[in-house]
């Protein structure tokens, strides 16, 4: 990842986001937006649950709700959570953010305005996707 300047409307609705996040049991927050093609932001958080694989991460969240309200293309996300390091998308959130944007810039930030980003594609080389037929 890279060093970049960060979106500053994004990183205002994912600290927005993380603040709502449902994390009874790790306890992490984890906050995400997205600017989709048309310029709206969608934001998301993380919401666990006590049957840990029915949790959502806080980029899946983001998707979901963009998806939700008709669009299917974003052109940024940011994550942004509050630990020393960066916080990555796990490997299900780098397949959904592929699905619908391998081109997107994505940032992640951290409290003490640690930034990086690169695009979606770099961190899935070789990501599962159709191949239409015909």
């Amino acid at each position: 990842m890279k060093k970049d300047v960060v979106p500053e409307d994004l990183l205002e609705a994912a600290r927005t986001a993380w603040a709502n996040a449902y994390v009874p049991y790790s306890k992490f927050r984890v906050g995400a937006a997205l600017r989709s093609v048309s310029g709206a932001i969608f934001s998301g958080a993380n919401v666990e649950n006590n049957s840990y694989g029915l949790s959502r991460c806080a980029e899946q969240s983001a998707v979901q709700t963009m998806v939700s309200q008709g669009e299917t293309e974003f052109v940024e996300i940011l994550v942004y959570a509050e630990q020393e390091g960066s916080t990555s998308p796990c490997g299900a959130c780098r397949q959904i953010l592929h699905e619908f944007s391998p081109k997107a810039r994505l940032y992640t930030v951290n409290h003490l305005g640690r930034t990086e980003s690169c695009l979606v594609e770099d961190l899935l080389p070789g990501a599962f996707f159709h191949h239409p037929i015909g």
